[in-house]
């Protein structure tokens, strides 16, 4: 049972009833400013407040063993003060965490009633998702390059400041659209556009003015990865879960069934959002990109070089590629608001994952923190 606040229950998502949140979750768009409580409540039940398409788990889970030599002791230090893991769970309000080092599982930990089988909703997260997506499409000649126009695929947006932008800006974040991505602001854009139907939603984005030139400024725009997952369905003709289970939960093996919200009821999903997965299926994501999109059976999903294309800095932005963070050390990210993280490091073969519930969508010092913990981990694997 679901139990938070005025409403006494929500039903499990097994039960039989309309996907209408409690009125103790507040208007159904209001997931910016959730309280902690509706947080750790909401973030596990997505499937049941709101409209999803499920993903279904793969018939053949791709193991993932624990090492025999676990990571231990892990510390490390932000202003003079030093933490360990516990520390770090609880400071950084932590739900779970996992380590997968060359294959094995050297660290996995869960707080609260969070276990290995709590799906949890990854935020932005999804919008590194659509980027291994898109990878797919060109590798199944759905969409011809990341040159192509955005308007081949929308045609809707033709003659509006979208005019020109490729896919390749849309996918840097440097369609030179104006956006204003302010979580802490009702009235921003990112908070306006939620409860949009669908073609209203592509219509508000193609009523933003133009700023630069496609290409030559970075503005972050969770506008820009629905706009993404908009291109992609056409391409594809097909929907994005149905396409997330074929080409990535299915074939690569992940373990259990995943989710992803809908903008409205048997609707498209919200292409920069909401996928709820499991922390172990986080961590699979992460050695999915690792192995640049080749899967157990030896098929390959992504073009070859894919995951370094999508990772080479952009020209308006070089901590920016294809809807990932880059770091200085070669490695990268996929971030979602609340602390949702997959961490991957090629170089060190290392994929770290997090389900977090942060207090605040963004917060550097709870960042500092986690930048710190990733180095820590680094340094303990090397």
């Amino acid at each position: 049972m679901l139990v938070v606040g005025l409403c006494s229950c929500q039903p499990s998502p097994a039960d039989d009833a309309p996907r209408t949140p409690a009125l103790a979750f507040g208007h159904p768009d209001s997931v910016l400013f959730w309280t902690p409580a509706q947080q750790r409540a909401g973030f596990p039940n997505y499937d049941v407040l709101f409209d999803t398409r499920p993903v279904p788990f793969s018939d053949a889970p791709l193991a993932l063993p624990a090492s025999r030599t676990p990571l231990e002791d892990i510390t490390y230090t932000v202003g003079a003060v030093d933490y360990d893991l516990d520390a770090f769970i609880e400071h950084n309000h932590m739900a779970g965490v996992i380590v997968v080092h060359r294959g094995q599982v050297v660290l996995e930990r869960y707080s609260g009633d969070h276990t290995a089988d709590t799906k949890w909703v990854s935020y932005s997260v999804a919008k590194s998702v659509v980027s291994l997506l898109f990878g797919a499409a060109i590798h199944d000649g759905y969409v011809g390059s990341v040159d192509d126009l955005v308007t081949d695929y929308v045609p809707l947006l033709r003659g509006s400041s979208y005019e020109g932008v490729r896919v390749r800006d849309l996918l840097q974040m440097s369609s030179g659209v104006e956006w204003n991505e302010d979580y802490t602001d009702p009235t921003a854009d990112v908070s306006r556009e939620i409860g949009l139907p669908n073609l209203d939603r592509l219509r508000f984005y193609g009523g933003k003015p133009r700023a630069a030139e496609p290409g030559a400024r970075f503005n972050y725009s969770t506008g820009e990865t629905h706009l993404a997952g908009a291109v992609l369905r056409s391409a594809i003709g097909n929907n994005l879960a149905s396409y997330l289970h074929q080409k990535v939960w299915q074939p690569f093996g992940m373990e259990a069934d995943a989710n992803w919200r809908l903008v409205e009821a048997s609707g498209p999903e919200h292409g920069g959002c909401c996928i709820s997965a499991t922390l172990r299926d986080y961590a699979r994501i992460g050695l999915f990109a690792l192995a640049d999109g080749v899967v157990p059976s030896g098929d390959r999903i992504l073009p070859e070089g894919w995951m370094d294309e999508s990772t080479t800095p952009s020209p308006a932005y070089p901590g920016y590629g294809y809807f990932w963070w880059l770091h200085d050390d070669g490695s990268y990210s996929a971030f979602g608001i609340f602390g949702q993280l997959i961490h991957i490091d090629p170089a060190a073969d290392l994929v770290v994952a997090t389900h977090g519930v942060w207090p605040e969508p963004t917060d550097p010092v709870l960042s500092s923190h986690r930048s710190a913990f990733l180095e820590a981990v680094k340094r303990s694997v090397e």
